[in-house]
C-alpha cells in the first residue's frame, strides 16, 4: 500500500499530541483526587465506576480521528493492468556461436522458434519490431502492429561472424526514438527483448549501450541463451562459443530490465512467456480511501454506542 498524499500523515502527529494530553489530565485527575481529604463526600460527589470504560470512548474517538487522516492521506494500493500500447524491440544474436549444438537442433534454430512464439503472444495494440546483431547490428523490422509480418522475419535471420552487444542496444533505441516521433507528443512506452550467447567483440561497449538506454528510460531485458561452453567450428578451427553472462547482467540491471538464463528451448519458451506477461501489464495504484472512510464509520458508530451505553450521553 502507499499513499498518494502522503504528507498529510503528519496530522497524526497532532492526533498523539491530543493523546498525551489526555493521558496527563488522567493523571492530574488521579492526583487531585488523592489529595481530597473527605472521602465520602468524595464518593458521593464522583461515584465509582469501572476505570477502563472511561478510557474505552477515547481511545475509539483516537481511532476513528486516526483512520480519517489515514484516509485523508489517499491511500492506494498497486493493481495490475493491461497495457493499452508499448514497443518492444526483439533483438537476436546471430554470431557463428548460435550454430553450436548444445540446445537442440542447434542454438539458433530454438532461437527463432521461441521467438516467433514470443512475437505471436504479444497483444495486438503492441507494436514489435526486429534487430539482429553480429559484427554489426541492422534492423530487419521497424516497430508495427503487423506481428505476424514481423515473426516471418525471424526465419530469414542469417548469421554472420562477430558479436556486437552494444550495437544491438542502439540500433533497437534508434528504431523506437524513429517510431517515437512518428508517435507524436505521446510516444509510447517502450522495451528491448536481447537474447545473445557470446560476449562482445566489436563495436560499442556493452556499457556504453546500457547508459544510453538507462538515459532514455527503455529497459533491456536480456537472456544468455545456451548450455554453456560449446565447440563451433569456424574457417576450419574449433573455438569456445562461450556466453558473457556477466555483461548480460550488467546490461539488464542498469537499465531496469530483467536477467534470464536459458539452456534449452524450451527454457527459452518459459522465458519469453515470463518477459511477455511483465511487460503486458504494468503497474497502476488504485484509491481505497472508502474502505478508511467505511472503518471510520464503524468505529464512530462504536464510539457512539460505548458512550450511551455507559454514560447516557454521546462523547
Amino acid at each position: 500500500m502507499t499513499f498518494l498524499a502522503a504528507e498529510r500523515l503528519w496530522w497524526l502527529l497532532a492526533l498523539v499530541a491530543l493523546a498525551a494530553v489526555y493521558v496527563v489530565l488522567q493523571f492530574r485527575r488521579k492526583n487531585y483526587a488523592l489529595r481530597f481529604s473527605n472521602l465520602q463526600l468524595l464518593d458521593k460527589v464522583a461515584p465509582s465506576r469501572p476505570g477502563w470504560r472511561r478510557h474505552v470512548s477515547a481511545v475509539l474517538f483516537c481511532l476513528t480521528m486516526g483512520v480519517l487522516i489515514v484516509a485523508m492521506a489517499v491511500p492506494a494500493k498497486p493493481v495490475e493492468v493491461p497495457r493499452e500500447r508499448a514497443t518492444i524491440m526483439v533483438a537476436i544474436d546471430v554470431s557463428p556461436s548460435m550454430a553450436a549444438t548444445d540446445v537442440e537442433p542447434d542454438r539458433i534454430s530454438a532461437a527463432k522458434d521461441s521467438a516467433r512464439a514470443f512475437i505471436d503472444s504479444l497483444p495486438d495494440r503492441f507494436n514489435v519490431g526486429l534487430v539482429q546483431f553480429s559484427a554489426t547490428a541492422g534492423m530487419v523490422a521497424a516497430p508495427t502492429q503487423n506481428h505476424q509480418a514481423v515473426a516471418d522475419q525471424v526465419e530469414g535471420l542469417q548469421m554472420t561472424p562477430g558479436t556486437a552487444i552494444g550495437e544491438g542496444v542502439y540500433t533497437s533505441l534508434q528504431a523506437i526514438n524513429s517510431f517515437d516521433e512518428e508517435a507524436g507528443d505521446d510516444p509510447p512506452p517502450a522495451a528491448i527483448v536481447l537474447l545473445s550467447d557470446g560476449e562482445n567483440t566489436s563495436g560499442r561497449p556493452v556499457t556504453s549501450a546500457a547508459t544510453e538506454a538507462a538515459d532514455a528510460g527503455v529497459p533491456v531485458s536480456t537472456i544468455a541463451f545456451g548450455a554453456g561452453a560449446a565447440l563451433i567450428e569456424i574457417n576450419g578451427q574449433y573455438v569456445e562459443a562461450d556466453i558473457d553472462k556477466d555483461a548480460l547482467e550488467r546490461l539488464a540491471g542498469t537499465t531496469g530490465g530483467n536477467f534470464y538464463e536459458a539452456e534449452s528451448e524450451a527454457e527459452l519458451t518459459e522465458v519469453y512467456e515470463d518477459i511477455g506477461s511483465s511487460l503486458g501489464t504494468e503497474t497502476e495504484h488504485e484509491e481505497i480511501v472508502t474502505r478508511f472512510v467505511l472503518a471510520a464509520l464503524l468505529i464512530g458508530a462504536a464510539t457512539a454506542f460505548t458512550s450511551l451505553l455507559w454514560f447516557q450521553r454521546l462523547p
